[in-house]
């Protein structure tokens, strides 16, 4: 039988539902059951897909090519199962699917309202596909209250009524702040949130309570008492200095032990969390330190690059390093010379990106660590702007440029306007859509034997995960290469760049696809385990 736990938030936004929902997953997963995890999200986006990183934050990327929130990332980072497609919902999708019913005449000229078309496809969505599984985790996004989260709320509240008797839990997330002059932790805006939930239906039958200190007896009597939920229900969720403490510190306040017993299952067994305390005893006690810059264009928001920063942290868990970082904005070496801000640096990252604003500062940033024989991984445009600067530098092409930035009488990088999804041919048009258009998901590549990559990964076949609209054009190759810039991988058919190196450098490495998405603090991508290795050694030479 499959058990519904639906989680929502209250009093503030960013209080880490999607991490609550992953660490909860994984202690349940320690225990021997098989659990899902689903986000739905209200915003009338059909994904975030178009929207700006700066706003909303990265965009993760699913083996089958859907773009969806970064919730999804801590699921598959916490839990390792791959996300898909129908892991998450917008309410832009539904609404889009449903007018698309009704525009056919599918509803046989019913009057389409929220209650029931809307709920009912909310539910249809959180129900379907869960056969298998004993635990279906739910995240709904934003923060109760929200006008547009109505119909979501309503929606499992409806599930929770049909569901069998004991098959559904709430779990309420809220903000326990620390009133200094009062000396106290206030309960009053959970005490609000949760009486906003219960307006509109829902009873949570756990809190769990963000506090930068243990809660005191009275204050959790207090809570259990004026949020109708019982004392040992309300678990305090406590600031830790690393997202991978998140499941031991839960499992210390008893968070899954308070969920099984909800549903009246008495625990099997302990929870298996070794690895995970070794996780945590590498990022607290590490041998050592490098220092990695990212040359960006949205370091204003560190969750633009959420996935990316974890999977350098996996790299320096695979190497017991810790990874500091140093964030630079792209257009500042627009303006200024970058040694000095790169000086001293164990290796530079530049990630992916869209437009030409910062683009100039990333190819000097990639003219630097190709000068100066530091450690470089460019990512999807880290790498396309590696090619424009080789073109320019090595190869004296010096118009070289992106079709993106408008037209050039040198087009290194061009749009892509076709290619093969396994047996079927793509197509895109430089006049259509933004959303949902580029290359997405996973695609296999070939790597050539010998090269620096090959040896990664050990081997010459891989799979990974792409999202990107322009790339390098092929026409260069002959004379890149002749300038030691090496094409070491390309799509199965030959017809597309997928990474490229230099050979007389130590660690150069530019890839077309997005490896941070697949990395694992359990299984760190090679990549990235390399790449801070390589960093080790150049914090030795500096």
């Amino acid at each position: 039988m499959t058990r519904y736990v639906f989680i929502t938030g209250g009093v503030v936004s960013s209080l880490g539902k999607g991490l609550a929902a992953a660490a909860l997953a994984a202690l349940l997963q320690a225990r021997g059951y098989k659990v899902r995890l689903r986000k739905l999200d209200p915003y009338l986006n059909v994904d975030p897909g178009t929207m700006s990183p700066t706003q909303h934050g990265e965009v993760f990327v699913t083996d089958d090519g859907a773009e969806t929130d970064l919730d999804l990332g801590h699921y598959e980072r916490f839990t390792g199962v791959p996300a898909s497609k129908s892991d998450n919902i917008t309410t832009g999708r539904i609404y889009q699917d449903i007018i698309t019913k009704e525009r056919r005449g599918d509803y046989l000229g019913a009057t389409i309202q929220v209650i029931p078309h809307v709920t009912n496809a909310i539910k249809a969505f959180v129900l379907d596909g869960n056969e298998g599984f004993d635990f279906v985790l739910v995240e709904i996004g934003g923060t109760v209250g929200d006008i547009e989260g109505l119909p979501f709320f309503e929606a499992i509240r409806q599930i929770g009524q049909e569901s069998p008797r004991g098959t559904c839990a709430y779990l309420h997330l809220t903000l326990l702040p620390y009133i200094p002059s009062a000396g106290e932790l206030k309960t009053k805006p959970t005490q609000h949130s949760v009486k906003e939930l219960r307006s509109i239906g829902i009873q949570p039958d756990l809190l769990l309570c963000r506090c930068d200190r243990p809660i005191p007896a009275d204050e959790r009597r207090k809570l259990g008492l004026f949020c109708n939920v019982r004392e040992s229900a309300v678990i305090e969720a406590l600031d830790v200095a690393s997202i991978y403490d998140v499941p031991l510190s839960y499992r210390e306040a008893g968070l899954d032990r308070e969920v099984l017993d909800h549903f009246g299952l008495a625990p099997n067994a302990e929870p298996e969390l070794g690895r995970w305390r070794t996780i945590s005893e590498r990022v607290k006690n590490p041998e050592g330190e490098v220092t990695i810059a990212i040359v960006g264009k949205y370091t204003g928001l560190k969750d633009a690059y959420k996935s990316l920063t974890e999977a350098l942290t996996h790299g320096g868990i695979a190497n017991n390093v810790r990874v500091k970082l140093e964030w630079i904005e792209s257009e500042v070496f627009e303006r200024e010379d970058p040694a000095p801000f790169l000086e001293g640096l164990h290796g530079i990252l530049v990630p992916g990106g869209f437009g030409q604003r910062g683009a100039e500062g990333k190819i000097r940033a990639a003219r630097y660590a190709r000068e100066r024989n530091i450690p470089y991984f460019g990512i999807c445009f880290g790498m396309q702007m590696a090619v424009i600067e080789a073109a320019r530098s090595l190869a004296g092409i010096e118009a070289a440029n992106s079709t993106e930035f408008g037209d050039t009488p040198e087009p290194v990088v061009g749009l892509l306007t076709e290619w093969m999804k396994g047996n079927e041919l793509e197509r895109r048009a430089a006049e259509g859509d933004l959303g949902g258009t580029m290359r997405l998901g996973a695609y296999r590549a070939s790597l050539k034997e010998g090269t620096k990559i090959a040896q990664i990964y050990g081997g010459t076949e891989i799979s990974e995960r792409h999202r990107h609209r322009y790339e390098v054009n092929m026409a260069y190759r002959e004379c890149l290469e002749a300038k030691g810039l090496r094409f070491s991988g390309t799509s199965p058919d030959g017809l597309l760049p997928e990474t490229v190196e230099h050979e007389n450098h130590p660690w150069f490495i530019g890839v077309q696809f997005h490896p941070e998405l697949k990395s694992r603090p359990f299984e760190p991508h090679p990549l990235f385990k390399s790449f801070i290795a390589a960093a080790v050694v150049q914090s030795r030479l500096v």
